[in-house]
C-alpha cells in the first residue's frame, strides 16, 4: 500500500540517483536537517546533540564528541557551551546548534526549514550572515525553506516560489524573478505590484537615498567612482 507521503508523479534524484531506488534510513541520515525550533534534544548536552547523529552511523562517542567541538568552531559557538542544555541557551544559539548538528555527518545537502522563523530579527540577521558564510566556506547544497521573500532572495542562488497546492509559480535567480515576474500572483508576492520593490530616488541634506513606494527609506545611493 502506497504511503501518503509518496510522490504521484515526477521523481527527486541526487547525483542523478533517484531517492526512491535507496534506503530510507540510510537516505535521511545522509542529508542534514535545520528545524525552525532547532529540534534539540532536551536531556542531552550542546556536545552530545550535535554528536547524536554520528553515533547512531556507529561513529564512537568520543570520536563523535570531538567533531562535535569542532562544528562548534565552525558555527560560531563558543565551546564553553558544550555541556550545557538547550534550555540554558539564547534562541540563537540553539539554532547555532541545529546548524552544527545539521553538519555532523558532512551530509552534501542540508535542508533548512524555517529555521529562522523563530528568533528575533537581530539575531535572524546574524543567522542569515552566517548561513551565506558556511555555505562559502563548506561548498554545501542548502535547501532553504522560507515565507520571508527577502530572506530567500538574500540566501538563495536560485528561487522556487511556490503557490496553493505547492504548484511552482516561477523558478529564477532573485534577480530574474524581481526584473520579470512570471504573473500577478509572483508580482504580488515580492511586493512589486505595492510599490515595495519600486524603489525611486529621493534627495536629501545628506544625499541621495532610494525609498520605496510607500515612502520608506531602504538605502542610500553611492555613486560609482570609477
Amino acid at each position: 500500500m502506497p504511503h501518503p507521503d509518496d510522490p504521484t508523479s515526477g521523481d527527486i534524484t541526487i547525483d542523478d540517483e533517484s531517492i526512491a531506488r535507496r534506503d530510507p534510513v540510510q537516505l535521511r541520515r545522509g542529508i542534514g536537517y535545520v528545524l525552525q525550533n532547532a529540534g534539540l534534544l532536551p536531556h542531552f548536552s550542546v556536545v552530545d546533540n550535535i554528536a547524536t547523529v554520528p553515533v547512531l552511523t556507529g561513529v564512537a562517542r568520543r570520536a563523535a564528541r570531538e567533531r562535535a567541538l569542532e562544528l562548534m568552531d565552525v558555527v560560531g559557538l563558543d565551546r564553553g557551551l558544550a555541556e550545557r542544555y538547550p534550555s540554558q541557551l539564547s534562541g540563537g544559539q540553539q539554532q547555532r546548534v541545529g546548524v552544527a548538528r545539521g553538519l555532523a555527518v558532512d551530509p552534501d545537502i542540508l535542508l533548512m526549514d524555517e529555521p529562522f522563523g523563530a528568533v528575533d530579527p537581530i539575531v535572524r540577521k546574524e543567522l542569515q550572515t552566517e548561513t551565506l558564510r558556511l555555505q562559502r566556506e563548506l561548498d554545501k547544497t542548502i535547501v532553504f525553506v522560507t515565507h520571508d521573500v527577502d530572506e530567500a532572495f538574500l540566501l538563495g542562488d536560485q528561487v522556487v516560489i511556490l503557490q496553493k497546492g505547492a504548484k511552482i509559480a516561477q523558478i529564477g535567480t532573485p534577480d530574474e524573478i524581481t526584473e520579470n515576474p512570471a504573473s500577478d500572483f509572483v508580482a504580488s508576492f515580492i511586493g512589486a505590484d505595492k510599490g515595495a520593490r519600486a524603489l525611486r530616488r529621493k534627495d536629501t541634506s545628506r544625499g541621495t537615498v532610494l525609498v520605496d513606494g510607500a515612502g520608506r527609506t531602504q538605502g542610500v545611493l553611492v555613486e560609482d567612482a570609477s
